[in-house]
């Protein structure tokens, strides 16, 4: 087992309160830093599970805190905003309209047109034709009954 910094603590801790996966951080960790640890060391320090033990306070604190930012900001998410999930899809059309695969540009437009056309949203559009009736209401006067409806 690797001897880890505290840069290389830090690094882990937070990639894992982003939810990334052991395996990920793991092959994160080689290519940032240039140093082999395994799935196992880094499950150590996800402190969302029992596998956790003997490590700071601090990168408790550290996790507990970059897990809450994680989960209330959705905007830094680039996939979660509609104008990058557009702009990936106008790059993978020109990219497949130049190789000739029709069946795939129709698709890609087909999603594009869902995506701008809010369908991938929980927003409801409600239209209705015509006029809305309302009841009429009856006014009681001092216990004295309203008048028969004609007929």
């Amino acid at each position: 087992m690797a001897t880890l910094s505290d840069p290389i603590k830090l690094f882990i801790v937070q990639a894992l309160a982003c939810y990334d996966t052991p395996s990920q951080v793991a092959a994160a960790v080689k290519e940032q830093f240039e140093v082999e640890i395994t799935r196992m060391q880094v499950s150590t320090y996800d402190f969302g599970k029992p596998t956790c033990r003997g490590i700071s306070k601090k990168l408790q604190a550290v996790f507990e805190a970059t897990r809450e930012k994680f989960l209330a900001d959705v905007s830094a998410i680039p996939i979660a905003q509609q104008a990058y999930r557009l702009r990936v899809l106008q790059r993978t059309l020109t990219k497949v309209e130049g190789q000739g695969n029709t069946a795939m540009v129709s698709q890609l437009l087909e999603q594009a047109a869902k995506e701008s056309g809010g369908v991938f949203t929980n927003k409801t559009k409600l239209e209705h034709s015509g006029s809305v009736a309302t009841p009429e209401l009856k006014l009681v006067l001092h216990g004295t009954a309203p008048p028969p409806p004609a007929n």
